[in-house]
C-alpha cells in the first residue's frame, strides 16, 4: 500500500495540488486537529475539498483522531517543547487510541496525509505513518516535499 504525506506550509497552491496530482494519490486524509483556521489559506477544509475534487480528482477525509491532543500540541508549539517529548507523547496518545485498529487500511491505501508542516522531519503525519507501516507492515511511505 502507498502512503503519502504532504504539509501545505511554504507552498504554493501550484506547487500542492501538483505534488498531490503527479503522486497518484486517491484521497488525502486531513490529519489535523483544526481544519478552519484562517492561517490554512488554500487548505482550510471546505476550500481544499473543493480544489482537490475540482483540481486533481481526487477525495478528502478529516480523521482528527489521527491528530494530537489541543494540549500536547500546544506544549510543543506555543511553549517551545522539546520534539522528543512531543514525539513520546503522540506516540502513547496513538497507542491508547488504538488507531491500526480503528482506521481501517482501505481509508488510507494511495491515500496523502495532510497536515500543516512544511518538512516530514518535526511533523505528526510522518509519525503516524511510521506507526501504522509498524504495526500493518505493508506500506510505502513516500513523503511529498
Amino acid at each position: 500500500m502507498n502512503l503519502f504525506t504532504i504539509g501545505f506550509t511554504k507552498k504554493t497552491a501550484e506547487s500542492f495540488f501538483g505534488k498531490l496530482k503527479r503522486s497518484g494519490a486517491k484521497r488525502v486524509v486531513d490529519v489535523r486537529l483544526n481544519n478552519v483556521s484562517q492561517l490554512a489559506g488554500f487548505a482550510k477544509r471546505n476550500d481544499l475539498e473543493f480544489f482537490l475534487r475540482e483540481v486533481c480528482d481526487i477525495g478528502y477525509v478529516h480523521l482528527p483522531e489521527l491528530a494530537p491532543t489541543q494540549d500536547i500540541l500546544d506544549e510543543y508549539k506555543k511553549n517551545k517543547g522539546d520534539w522528543m517529548v512531543y514525539e513520546r507523547k503522540f506516540l502513547d496518545l496513538m497507542r491508547k487510541r488504538e488507531i491500526e485498529k480503528r482506521i481501517p487500511p482501505e481509508t488510507l491505501a494511495d491515500g496523502c496525509l495532510l497536515c500543516s508542516e512544511d518538512k516530514p522531519h518535526h511533523c505528526h503525519r510522518r509519525l503516524v505513518a511510521e506507526y501504522l507501516k509498524e504495526h500493518w507492515g505493508t506500506i510505502d511511505i513516500k513523503h511529498l516535499v
